[in-house]
C-alpha cells in the first residue's frame, strides 16, 4: 500500500513537472513569433510578413487601422532609404495562452538610422496570435508610442 502511494506521488510530481516545463516553452514560441515579425519588418521581407501574420491581420497604429498591405507599403518606403537600419529589443510583460489563442504584452524599443541620424522610439504593444496548424500567427497588433524621457 505504501509503495502504491509513493508511486502515485512520484507520477503526480513527474506529470506536474512536465506540464510546468511546457508552458514556458509555449510562451517562448509565441514570443518568437513576435520577434520574427519585427525581424521581417527590419529586413523588409514581405514574404515572411505574410507567413507570420493571419490573412486578415490588423495593426492599430497611430489611431489608424492598417492591413498587411498597409504595413508592406510602409516597409517598402523605409527600404528605399539607402542607409536605413533598425534594431529592436523586447521586454515581455505577459504572455497568456488559451487553447488556440494567445495574447502578449511587451515593451519594444527600436533604434532607427536614416539619413545618417539615429533615433530611438519606445512602444508598449499588445499582440493577439492565433495558432494555425502548428504555427502562431499575428492576428492583431495594437501599439502605443511612449513619450520620450
Amino acid at each position: 500500500m505504501i509503495y502504491k502511494f509513493i508511486s502515485l506521488v512520484f507520477v503526480l510530481l513527474f506529470v506536474s513537472t512536465i506540464q510546468g516545463q511546457s508552458i514556458p516553452q509555449k510562451q517562448d514560441k509565441i514570443q518568437q513569433s513576435i520577434i520574427n515579425l519585427f525581424t521581417a519588418l527590419t529586413n523588409a521581407d514581405t514574404t515572411d510578413l505574410k507567413i507570420i501574420c493571419t490573412e486578415d491581420v490588423r495593426f492599430y497604429e497611430y489611431g489608424q487601422i492598417w492591413t498587411i498591405d498597409t504595413l508592406i507599403q510602409k516597409v517598402m518606403q523605409s527600404k528605399s532609404i539607402p542607409d536605413f537600419k533598425r534594431t529592436n529589443s523586447f521586454d515581455f510583460v505577459s504572455t497568456t495562452i488559451n487553447k488556440q489563442t494567445a495574447w502578449v504584452t511587451y515593451y519594444l524599443q527600436s533604434t532607427f538610422t536614416r539619413n545618417r541620424k539615429e533615433e530611438s522610439v519606445k512602444w508598449m504593444e499588445t499582440v493577439v496570435l492565433l495558432k494555425e496548424k502548428k504555427n502562431w500567427k499575428v492576428h492583431v497588433l495594437h501599439s502605443t508610442r511612449l513619450p520620450k524621457n
